[in-house]
């Protein structure tokens, strides 16, 4: 894992490598173990190294053997063992045995085409000097991000935030479409980001930079077709299941240094780490991190899976668990700056606290990330099921249930009146635009009264327009199965492979995401909706394929994210912390928002009228983005 950055065509070698030199370092954190420039008189290329596979001999950039093209890449490469075979055939010297050198030699023989052939997670740039092209690509989940922006004809790119905002001209004005996403969704939905002329290139695109006419071509090269299912009985299919994550699971052993798993108290890290422990070649670490408050902590689900993973492979797994406090308001300003745009997904702070208790003994780890787009596991999906049965009623016993409802207390997300409450609200919603409505956390009427004049374009942005943008693009016939199409590329991508990068990249740690194979993926788009998600309930097939692997309490338990106690956070703990933000920051001072309604949802929390904490949050988010880009001018 490393973090890359680069100026193309940038009119001044001098001046060039001087900015190359502060943006690689911006990115210091990405890759601790060293760092390495390329410069010319066009371009400029810069890499910070995590070194994983040939940690002695795999320094970047990799240069061809004639000179000409020059590569550097964040990530990993699985199949690299079989194309290296393939270019040595083909007469290529390899000078390291890193994975990511197969890329520089992939490239003089296929051009841009050699794209589609990388099984693995990455974010990568190669420079041709002799066609004075430039190609940029992603992987095709999102699991490594690429963000870029064009200053006059120069192009300019990095991992993060950081590496950009080191470049001096990078553009800073709001993007008003961003804005209100970003307080719909809490995260700002890809290409786009928080600023106008700032992008990122979304999963599974390349991006082609010609420096002879100063043009930029995008195109995707890969999206997965639920339209087409196989003709394979549900035994049959869960057999197939388990051979193919088995193998993405060995894919992802591949390391010359310490690896180890996460794992939680649900079905997808206990699947990862029973396969990691019945494959690797010697004992596997296994990290959880626990709460004191008992509704977040997983810690005895955690234990068990972990006691059953060592009856099947004993010996082969050392569980290892310890209590931590997210709830310590410096974590959130770090983790704040390295975002480098308002992001507002909570479990960012318990998944950098695991990803710092895990990276203390190993570089690798694997999780579970991916298995709920990818197999239908999410609780909304039900919702939306049983909502679509309540369109049969009339609305008179319709609005019935939502005001009976309503007089339910709502003591939080997790509540059982929270949950109820915010299930009745959707009734009422149209249901073209339900789904949008289960994610919106700032529904548009609140954002009129909300948004101050420095925000005034994001209160005439219809928000849901993202997703209907997105919906005819879906392939899947089933309607449930559309949503979980429709996750797997905004949801995935935007919030949860976005938090998990930027929570263990800042400790220094590469994640690893089995359920999110190329092949795994693929084989369950082609799987009848039926066959992911039954009798109200996701995950149908994984829980058959693997049910040898976790004790019955682990797979009767109902879907529990990764989060944290933040209503409670705002009333008490940070009370104090989030007040001085909120109205003695620049983003009240500067008009992003109205300080009569603030006051009034601040107020409202306070005194468990409502529970406004996805909210604030989201204005908490923003406002500590805004005081670090736009506070000290």
């Amino acid at each position: 894992m490393c973090g890359i950055t680069g100026i193309v065509n940038h009119h001044d070698a001098g001046k060039a490598a001087a900015l190359i030199t502060g943006m690689t370092a911006a990115l210091a954190h990405r890759g601790p173990d060293g760092d390495g420039r390329f410069v010319d008189a066009d371009v400029a290329l810069g890499h910070r190294r995590l070194a994983i596979v040939d940690p002695a001999g795999g320094k970047q950039p990799f240069v061809s053997e004639d000179g000409r093209v020059v590569a550097i890449v964040n990530g990993e490469i699985y199949n690299h063992l079989e194309l290296r075979e393939q270019l040595v055939s083909r007469g290529h010297v390899f000078k390291t045995d890193c994975d990511a050198e197969v890329v520089v030699h992939l490239y003089e023989e296929l051009g841009g085409e050699f794209v589609r052939l990388l099984d693995g997670m990455f974010a990568l740039a190669v420079y041709n000097s002799g066609s004075r092209r430039v190609l940029l690509a992603r992987d095709r989940l999102g699991q490594k991000p690429l963000l870029y922006f064009m200053r006059g004809s120069t192009l300019v790119f990095g991992s993060e935030f950081a590496a950009l905002e080191a470049y001096p001209d990078m553009p800073r004005e709001l993007d008003m479409r961003s804005v209100a996403h970003y307080f719909s969704l809490h995260s700002v939905p890809s290409p786009d980001t928080i600023y106008r002329d700032v992008h990122k290139l979304p999963p599974a695109h390349q991006l082609e930079f010609r420096l002879e006419d100063n043009t930029v071509s995008i195109r995707c090269y890969w999206k997965p077709d639920y339209s087409i299912k196989a003709e394979i009985s549900f035994a049959d299919a869960a057999v197939e299941l388990r051979g193919l994550v088995e193998n993405a699971v060995m894919k992802r052993l591949m390391a010359d240094v310490p690896l180890g798993v996460f794992l939680s108290g649900g079905i997808d890290s206990c699947i990862v780490a029973g396969i990691a422990a019945k494959l690797s070649d010697g004992p596997l670490s296994a990290f959880t991190v626990g709460f004191k408050d008992g509704r977040y902590d997983e810690r005895r689900f955690a234990a068990l899976s972990a006691a059953a993973i060592d009856r099947l492979s004993p010996g082969m797994l050392e569980h290892k668990s310890t209590l931590v406090d997210p709830g310590d308001f410096s974590l959130l300003e770090k983790l704040s700056s390295h975002a480098g745009e308002p992001f507002a997904d909570a479990s960012i702070l318990p998944t950098a606290l695991l990803s710092r208790f895990a990276a203390a003994s190993v570089k690798v780890a694997l999780s579970g990330d991916g298995a709920d787009e990818v197999f239908m596991g999410y609780d909304r999906y039900r919702a939306m099921r049983i909502a679509a049965g309540f369109d049969l009623l009339p609305r008179s016993l319709r609005g019935g249930f939502a005001a009976a409802a309503h007089v339910l207390p709502d003591h939080g997300e997790r509540s059982f009146g929270g949950r109820v409450r915010r299930f009745a609200d959707l009734l009422g919603e149209v249901p073209a635009d339900r789904y949008f409505r289960v994610l919106d956390r700032c529904p548009e009427p609140l954002g009129e009264l909300l948004f101050g004049e420095r925000l005034r374009g994001a209160a005439e942005v219809d928000p849901a327009g993202f997703f209907t943008g997105c919906e005819w693009e879906l392939s899947a016939p089933d309607p449930r199965e559309r949503l979980a199409e429709l996750d797997l590329h905004t949801y995935l991508a935007n919030d949860v492979l976005t938090k998990v990068d930027l929570a263990s990249m800042s400790e220094s740690l590469e994640v690893r995401s089995p359920f999110l194979d190329r092949e795994v993926v693929e084989f369950a788009a082609k799987l009848p909706g039926c066959y992911k998600f039954a009798g109200g309930r996701g995950k149908r097939i994984l829980r058959e394929a693997f049910r040898d692997l976790f004790p019955s309490a682990v797979a009767s338990r109902s879907k529990r994210g990764f989060g944290v106690p933040v209503a409670a956070w705002l009333r008490g703990a940070w009370r104090g912390e989030v007040e001085a933000r909120l109205f003695d920051g620049a983003a009240l001072k500067d008009g992003c928002f109205q300080e009569k309604m603030l006051r009034r949802l601040w107020l409202n929390h306070q005194n468990r009228r409502y529970d406004n904490s996805y909210l604030l949050w989201g204005v908490l988010n923003f406002a500590l983005f805004y005081q670090r880009v736009f506070g000290r001018r």
